[in-house]
């Protein structure tokens, strides 16, 4: 069953609930009335319970590793990426030896067949270069890419290919992980989630989305456009079926107006050519391999990139907090960049997650302000994500949980 909708899946499961039981030898979770789907047989379905136990791993060591050190109390910069690091090793998430071969791939959980069809090729032709896929586990351009991938390596008779999920609590409530996932990480908050992907990742490639990826895209560029990340290797290619050209002419248009042209040196935009993609993309893990190599940094995590903190805290998305947002271009482009980013943070949580869609129930839409051309460009932006269905899941109502206010 895939959604988008956390309180939609609540209701349709009421009765729903999971125990924790203590035994001598750890802990057994008891399922009370759980979705007839999960089972096969009366026998529940494997993929379901490693999820389950993915789920208790992280959200179990996070907690106890956040009461247990008080460096996490009010954490440094270092002290959050050595919290997101401790969290993928608790999780197993590193092959020390490996060669750099891990693809990122974001893209919109809500897109049209011919999208989804699309990331499938890209992920098969990836897959036939030996390179492993890390989504954001759920549906649409999350699931494509390792569908696609899966066949890549059966014709390679690779039998041990990586698809790594990525997601945190107020996400992984309305989209649960596709059934491809076989390594499900939970991150505490989107800010580690997002860290986690460009350290763990050695490529990243952004297919057609909305609100969501759209902070994905802001945040990668955020991070490269610091002085102390101009040399670090990082592929970025954004790419879509025939059609999407209009897509990311749109996105390309926003970033130059809102970012500059330097913000747009750190991506290509390559339509209709999974081969292509693949290719690209195989020589920037070369590039990456060697400059690990020679700088002494870790194929498995990239400490050597630059995140600052405004990158890192977690945003609350509450109305005054989006309200009182600085958006003008008159910023450090950086921070531009992460304001922008926490927009698009708040326009996801007041779509999807549980937390935010309450707020929007109670105190109405989110009112964003800043200076009139940039968010006229926004307002461009975000209709064009409403009427080309990119909000919801194809079917949907979407009701907007946000106003442009002229400042």
């Amino acid at each position: 069953m895939e959604g988008d909708s956390a309180e939609e899946l609540l209701q349709t499961y009421t009765d729903f609930d999971i125990r924790i039981v203590q035994e001598h030898r750890g802990l057994k979770l008891e399922l009370i009335d759980a979705p007839a789907s999960a089972f096969v047989d009366k026998k529940l379905i494997r993929g379901v319970r490693e999820n389950l136990f993915s789920v208790l791993r992280d959200i179990l060591y996070v907690s106890s590793l956040i009461t247990s050190d008080k460096r996490f109390e009010h954490a440094s910069s270092s002290d959050i990426t050595h919290l997101v690091f401790e969290v993928l090793r608790n999780a197993n998430a590193f092959i020390t030896k490996q060669m750099p071969n891990i693809v990122v791939c974001w893209g919109g959980h809500s897109i049209g067949r011919d999208e989804y069809e699309y990331t499938k090729l890209v992920g098969y032709q990836l897959g036939l270069r030996r390179m492993n896929i890390c989504t954001g586990c759920g549906p649409g351009a999350m699931k494509g890419p390792m569908k696609g991938a899966y066949i890549g390596h059966a014709k390679q008779r690779i039998s041990n290919g990586r698809f790594i999920g990525l997601t945190e609590p107020g996400i992984i409530a309305a989209e649960s992980p596709n059934p491809i996932v076989n390594e499900l990480v939970i991150l505490p908050d989107i800010e580690k989630r997002l860290e986690a992907f460009v350290r763990l990742g050695h490529g990243i490639i952004v297919f057609p989305g909305g609100p969501g990826t759209c902070e994905e895209i802001l945040y990668l560029i955020g991070i490269l456009l610091h002085p102390d990340n101009k040399d670090i290797p990082m592929t970025m290619i954004l790419t879509g079926p025939a059609g999407s050209e209009a897509y990311f002419e749109q996105i390309d248009k926003f970033i130059g107006n809102t970012l500059g042209r330097e913000a747009q040196e750190k991506y290509q935009i390559i339509v209709n050519d999974p081969k292509k993609v693949a290719t690209i993309m195989s020589r920037g893990l070369e590039k990456v391999t060697r400059f690990r190599r020679k700088h002494g940094d870790a194929y498995y995590f990239n400490w050597l990139l630059k995140i600052d903190n405004e990158f890192q805290h977690p945003f609350d998305p509450t109305h005054e907090n989006m309200t009182n947002l600085e958006l003008h271009r008159s910023l450090p482009t950086h921070q531009l960049a992460a304001n922008l980013r926490r927009v698009m943070s708040g326009i996801v949580a007041g779509n999807i997650k549980e937390e935010g869609v309450n707020l929007i129930r109670k105190h109405g839409p989110y009112k964003l302000t800043g200076e009139p051309e940039l968010m006229k460009q926004m307002d461009n932006l975000l209709q064009s994500f409403v009427e080309q269905h990119r909000m919801k899941l194809p079917g949907s109502h979407y009701e907007p949980c946000y106003e442009i206010i002229d400042a």
